[in-house]
Order: C-alpha cells, then structure tokens, then sequence
C-alpha cells in the first residue's frame, strides 16, 4: 500500500538531510559567498567561469536544495491526497512547505544582503524543522501499513516532562552550535574541558560562546541520559518508546564524541559534518517522540 509514496517520502528525507549537510559544508569551509552577492544566479551566471571549490560547493548546495524543494512539494501534495485522514497529515504537510520555503529565503537574503551571525545561526534551526516534518510524515505514510506499532503508546507525566523539555532544550543547543559555527569560535578553547590548560575560565567573546555551548551541550547529554534510563525501566512493553530512547542516547554519545574530535584534530571537515548529521537525526527522532506523546494515552509513572 502506498508503496511508490514510501519510497517518495525515504528519498526526499535523505535529500533534506543532505541540504542540512550542505549547509553545514558551505558554513565550515567559508563557501557562502562562492557565488559572489548574486541570488539565485552565481555571479550573475547560470555557470560562472571558472569555478572555484568555493564556488562549486554554493553551488551544489543550492541545487540540492532547490531539488529537495521540488521533492517536499510533490511528497506534501501526494501525502495530503493519499493519508490526510490522518489527524497530523496537514499541520506537517505545512510545516514542511512553511520551513523550506523560508529557509530558502534567509538564505537567498543571506546571500544578497548578508545578515549577522545571530540570524544565520537561525537557518540551520529552521532548516531542521523543515527536515524533520519531512521525516515525520515519511513515519506517518508507514505507520498506515501497521509496519510497527506506534499507536497505542501509553506515555506518563515523567516521560512527557522528558520529551516536551528535551525537545525545547535541544533546539536551544543546536542553535548555540550553529551560532559557534557561524561566529568562527569553533576552535576558541582548543583543550578540553576547559578552554585552555592554562585558565578555567574563558576571557574573550568568542571563548565564552564556545564554553556556553560545551556546557548547554554538556546538560543535554546528562538530561537524554536520564530519560533513556527511565525508559529502559519503565517502557520495556512499548518498543518503539524503549528502543527510541536508546537509540536517541547512543546519537547523543556520538554527537558528543565527534564534538570533542572536531576540537582535538583542529577542525577536521568530516568530524564537523558528522557532528551535524548526528544531531540533525537526534532531532528528527526527539520530534517523533513529541508526535507519539499527543496521540498517547496519559499513565502515572
């Protein structure tokens, strides 16, 4: 059932995830102005000559954005048509469309008019809103053939305290972590933990941006770790709730590890790009916990 819309909804997930990818690339090695102040040609030309790496990462970015936009388009309009019965159809049918398009216009004004490291942080957030309504409702079309069962969840009040505060907090973080990002502090405290061997405490503007996000990073990590644990307790009936929650810790666990390796190896591209992959399926997943917890049935627990 729905067979060509699953595969619809998998390939336009995994092109979201590539653009917040993307993104991420265009940030870490200083390609957002590889095509010059010109939007949405590239120094005034559908193929500037010659190309530069600058220019060829700007470029492809915004090419597999503008193809995840065709692909959001299509997936919404399809979903709204094949499983809008479903009561959370419409309103991510709508997030996803709402989001996209206004990540492609920060962008394009970021580009055309240039903005201050606060509103860039802000792309990446609201791109992942976007990627994660995408991959909510690709959750939504399978969830119709009952390939796992999500719909008789039963979540009490400490989950929901869990999953409503970590849901807020992380969003928090991350744009704590594009803000470093985007502010060049990636590597203003080069030891860890503390910024220096030398001092505890930061000095500069730059240190105290990158040691606030260590430690809003540092609190994340120990909150998912407490709620994993009261699922594992607690949820060992509800699968998807038990095991979601384990996977959720070991994304944390490797967001942590890769954030730590970006630092100890001066900036690594790679380790960056996995630190935001990481963080961007976290999310996903704590966005999916969200969407179970207001179908859920409420339980003292």
């Amino acid at each position: 059932m729905h067979y060509l819309l699953k595969w619809l909804g998998v390939v336009t997930t995994i092109v979201m995830l590539f653009v917040l990818i993307g993104g991420a690339l265009v940030t870490k090695t200083g390609s957002s102005q590889g095509c010059g102040r010109s939007w949405p040609l590239c120094h005034g030309k559908v193929l500037p000559d010659p190309l530069t790496l600058e220019t060829i990462i700007e470029l492809s970015h915004r090419l597999v954005s503008g193809i995840a936009g065709i692909l959001v388009l299509c997936l919404v309009i399809w979903a709204w048509k094949a499983i809008g019965h479903k009561k959370e159809t419409k309103l991510l049918c709508f997030l996803a469309i709402f989001f996209i398009v206004l990540q492609a216009l920060i962008g394009a004004a970021a580009v055309v008019w240039g903005q201050s490291d606060a509103v860039l942080a802000l792309h990446f957030g609201i791109s992942l809103i976007s990627f994660a309504a995408v991959l909510l409702l690709t959750l939504l079309i399978f969830e119709v053939d009952k390939k796992f069962d999500a719909d008789n969840a039963v979540i009490g009040k400490k989950m929901r305290f869990h999953i409503y505060g970590i849901i807020t907090y992380s969003y928090i973080v991350i744009y704590t972590g594009a803000y470093v990002r985007h502010k060049g502090a990636s590597l203003a405290c080069p030891s860890i933990p503390f910024c220096s061997e030398n001092r505890l405490f930061p000095q500069t503007v730059h240190e105290w941006v990158q040691m606030g996000h260590r430690f809003a990073a540092g609190l994340l990590f120990i909150w998912i770790a407490v709620a994993t644990i009261h699922a594992i307790k607690h949820y060992k009936d509800q699968k998807v709730m038990y095991w979601g929650w384990i996977i959720a810790f070991i994304l944390i666990l490797l967001q942590a590890l890769s954030g730590i390796s970006v630092i100890l190896s001066d900036l690594n591209l790679y380790l960056a790009l996995a630190h935001a992959l990481f963080i961007s399926c976290l999310f996903g997943l704590l966005c999916y916990f969200v969407l179970l917890a207001g179908r859920a049935k409420a339980s003292n627990d």
